[in-house]
């Protein structure tokens, strides 16, 4: 038993320390390789051929009333939420980006209390307001910063975490109903089913093959094998093991995993790129927004009579 959950806990700092890896490697080829828009693309139909293949194995059906229900989430999980998310990443900073994203559980809790009618608590009152100070600040420092942080990019991954939410919130229903599997596999269906209009063209005609390297194909396919395909089995497998707001905190490690990638960067390999993009304004914002998630997510204690 120890040794499961010991995986467990192993397979959630894998994920979130890909999720850290890739917010610097893909950036690394935007826009001067690809395009954000080519590259979600990319990913969303690696994906969809990686989960057909697992699928190939489930024999299972959605109902028709479901097919609204899940195109929806594939709008909300597999295209506009990643197509704000890389052209975010590819204006902002990797540590800005990996601070954002964890503010995804106090988003979840907004859109819970309004779609679902969640109760409010005054901690979780008192932890909205800690964390939204936090990612507002982090967002509004893109104006006047030095590095690469910029307002539209750190708006565009705000974004990015809105639509992931909304997802999250949308798909609970059919996650009781269906395989996981199931559920992927239709979310990329349709989430490339709606970037066939909007970035088939950049697909074609606007993006230069010929400039890629050995380093473009290996990092296009990082983001499809290692940050969508393996990172959500290792979620689904942590989940079997621990409970979600364990598996969540581990999204508070990515900004520490993301200074801890830009010293090496800096000292090791001589990448000064990032080295401005530490400071004491995205460090506070980042515990008021840790801070205010932890409330948001805390337990009210039991009333003994």
């Amino acid at each position: 038993m120890v040794k499961t959950i010991f995986k467990a806990h192993l397979a959630l700092f894998g994920a979130n320390l890909i999720y850290s890896i890739n917010h610097f490697v893909a950036k690394g080829i935007m826009p001067n390789k690809i395009n954000p828009t080519p590259l979600v693309f990319f990913r969303v139909l690696g994906a969809l051929i990686l989960f057909g293949c697992v699928k190939f194995f489930i024999k299972e059906k959605i109902e028709k009333k479901d097919v609204f229900r899940l195109a929806l989430c594939g709008l909300l999980g597999a295209s506009f939420n990643q197509l704000v998310f890389f052209h975010g990443l590819s204006l902002t900073s990797p540590i800005d980006t990996s601070i954002i994203m964890t503010s995804a559980p106090a988003v979840v809790f907004i859109l819970s209390a309004i779609l679902l009618k969640e109760k409010i608590t005054n901690y979780k009152l008192l932890g909205l307001s800690i964390g939204a100070m936090g990612a507002i600040s982090l967002i509004w420092y893109g104006h006047a910063s030095q590095g690469t942080s910029s307002f539209i990019g750190n708006l565009l991954v705000f974004l990015n975490v809105c639509f992931f939410s909304l997802y999250q919130v949308v798909v609970k229903p059919l996650m009781a109903k269906y395989h996981f599997i199931t559920i992927i596999f239709w979310v990329f269906l349709f989430g490339l089913l709606f970037l066939i209009p909007i970035g088939l063209k950049d697909v074609i005609y606007n993006t230069n093959y010929g400039s890629f390297t050995l380093n473009t194909y290996l990092i296009i396919g990082f983001v499809i094998v290692f940050t969508t395909f393996c990172t959500f089995l290792f979620n689904i497998y942590a989940l079997k093991q621990v409970s979600p707001s364990v598996a969540g905190s581990y999204t508070y490690t990515q900004p520490a995993l993301s200074f801890i990638i830009v010293i090496i960067l800096s000292v090791f390999f001589n990448n000064k790129t990032y080295a401005d993009d530490i400071s004491i304004i995205k460090i506070i914002s980042c515990f008021l927004v840790i801070i205010g998630v932890y409330l948001i997510s805390k337990k009210p204690k039991a009333v003994i009579n």
